[in-house]
């Protein structure tokens, strides 16, 4: 069958002015009956959220990596060979090379929602648990305090 404009002469196939024909109740004849429905809105609802995930995307993610790649083999190599006494100027740089590495790649997480294990989403309304809080703390204290002494043993 050909397509083309439609037929409008009288005995051709035509749609009523308002659309499929219905049955008094409101309801399409080829669709689901009015006990169907009901059933329907009785039972579970599922919900779809029609906005894309919020994800860290490679070039989000590509220079935080690298700076702390950078920042922790510049840490690292003097720390192992022990260069003269530019070694502990060039491990403190990694250090904090590496460090801002950190944060920013914490700044990038927060961006997109994520957060630290044990602390309440961003926007929540929650404070967070001062115990987890207190943790974190000491964990980071400790790490700074052992990289600090490391690179001061170098001189």
């Amino acid at each position: 069958m050909e397509a083309g404009p439609r037929d409008t002469a009288p005995g051709g196939d035509q749609l009523s002015a308002d659309g499929p024909e219905t049955t008094p109740d409101g309801v399409i004849a080829d669709g689901p009956s009015v006990d169907e429905l009901a059933a329907q809105d009785e039972a579970a609802e599922v919900q779809v959220e029609l906005r894309p995930q919020r994800r860290l995307r490679i070039w989000q993610l590509a220079p935080i990596v690298m700076l702390a790649t950078i920042g922790s083999l510049m840490f690292a190599f003097p720390l192992f060979f022990e260069f003269g006494d530019g070694g502990a100027v060039v491990a403190m740089l990694g250090l904090l090379i590496s460090s801002c590495a950190a944060g920013w790649g914490l700044m990038a997480a927060r961006r997109v929602g994520y957060t630290l294990p044990g602390l309440p989403p961003r926007g929540s309304g929650r404070w967070p648990d001062w115990r987890v809080v207190g943790a974190y703390v000491v964990v980071v204290a400790a790490v700074t305090v052992l990289a600090v002494w490391r690179v001061a043993r170098l001189r």
